[in-house]
């Protein structure tokens, strides 16, 4: 088996009558690709979905998984709440503007808005929450409470708190990576990068006109909606891409290649099968991938967007054969020799490259063979 440095996953879904991903306007995200408009999720909606699913392959249920937590609040709500009660709410007070700073940065003390939006991992935030315990414990008054906790920060940053732990930011930090613009010393790189879905066809999209009607209405001349709103509905067939670095994720996972390749088994399932989507209670916006097609190598990774360029009809059928005949341009061209398998809902089958051992698998064989390319990226 050639050694595998990277892992790419494309997909196709199918969602209809949804709202997947708004903008600001309450719209649906769109892309405009090949002069076409299209429908987009966005990458950061795409990530949160998959983080937080409540599924048989949560990431929450691994072995080894290290929680994190994602806020402007994770000292006041992970540090200093759960002081008050145990110490006199003065010294608890003295203490927080300190590790405020510590952990956000010198404008931190000046309220939430001041601050970056950070991850912390689970382990890192037991490790501030025992100390900042310490210096309350052992402070007879406020003043000196201060003092001493204006020591303990002197010198320090955001990197000491990962120095005790393999996870500092948890699975999630593993996975997605971190930016702490207070300390890029504790910042960490993703090596799991992913693409902005969109249709591989001309957006599809209409106006819903809909209206609630008030059940305890007594008013017999006024027979009308008691509520009348406006959303927007949109269907389509949607590209996805994801890359895993896999060095990248072995090395975030504290050198733990069966962790890693734990990971990338759970990952496979969530992209196959949790949706994104808002208002889930009045579009059921579920569905499963119609394609997922998992490639190995060491070669540098490229999307198959290019496939899409010219937006081609909303057929899955033709999405295929039109996927694939960009992908055997590719292969003539480049050689570069990634190991193949697929999952396909369609009829018409994926080309098989000489060497590429194309194979089509159900999602469990598929997951299985991806976790174990981790391990041939161990040394890569």
């Amino acid at each position: 088996m050639s050694t595998a440095r990277f892992l790419q996953i494309h997909t196709l879904h199918t969602y209809t009558a949804a709202l997947l991903n708004r903008d600001d306007t309450g719209l649906a995200k769109r892309l405009t690709y090949g002069a076409t408009s299209r429908i987009r999720i966005s990458s950061q909606c795409l990530k949160r979905h998959w983080r937080k699913a409540e599924d048989p392959h949560a990431l929450s249920t691994l072995a080894g998984y290290v929680d994190a937590y994602r806020s402007r609040e994770l000292v006041t709500e992970k540090v200093i709440e759960p002081l008050r009660g145990r110490h006199p709410d003065d010294v608890v007070n003295a203490l927080e503007p300190e590790f405020q700073k510590l952990v956000y940065g010198d404008k931190a003390d000046k309220g939430k808005k001041s601050r970056q939006t950070l991850l912390l991992g689970e382990s890192e935030l037991t490790w501030l929450a025992a100390e900042a315990d310490r210096l309350a414990a052992e402070a007879p008054d406020a003043k000196a409470a201060a003092k001493a906790a204006a020591q303990w920060v002197k010198g320090k940053n955001v990197s000491v708190l990962a120095q005790n732990t393999a996870l500092p930011a948890g699975v999630t930090g593993a996975l997605f990576g971190r930016m702490v613009t207070s300390d890029p010393g504790a910042n960490i790189e993703a090596p799991v990068h992913v693409a902005h879905a969109f249709t591989v066809h001309a957006e599809e999209a209409e106006g819903d006109y809909f209206t609630a009607v008030d059940d305890l209405k007594k008013d017999e001349d006024d027979s009308g909606a008691d509520t009348i709103q406006e959303t927007e509905l949109t269907c389509g067939l949607f590209y996805g891409y994801v890359v895993i670095d896999l060095p990248g994720l072995i090395k975030n996972c504290g050198g733990d290649a069966d962790l890693a390749g734990r990971i990338v088994h759970h990952l496979l399932y969530l992209i196959a099968e949790v949706s994104p989507g808002a208002k889930r209670g009045s579009t059921a916006p579920y569905g499963r991938a119609d394609l997922l097609l998992v490639e190995a190598g060491a070669r540098q990774p490229r999307s198959l967007a290019g496939a899409f360029r010219r937006a081609c009809r909303p057929d899955v059928e033709e999405a295929l054969r039109v996927l694939d005949g960009h992908l055997a341009h590719l292969d003539a061209t480049y050689e570069t020799g990634e190991a193949r398998r697929y999952l396909s809902l369609a009829q018409t089958p994926l080309s098989s490259p000489e060497g590429s051992g194309l194979e089509r698998l159900s999602l469990k064989a598929l997951a299985e063979w991806a976790a174990a390319q981790v391990g041939t990226g161990a040394d890569a």
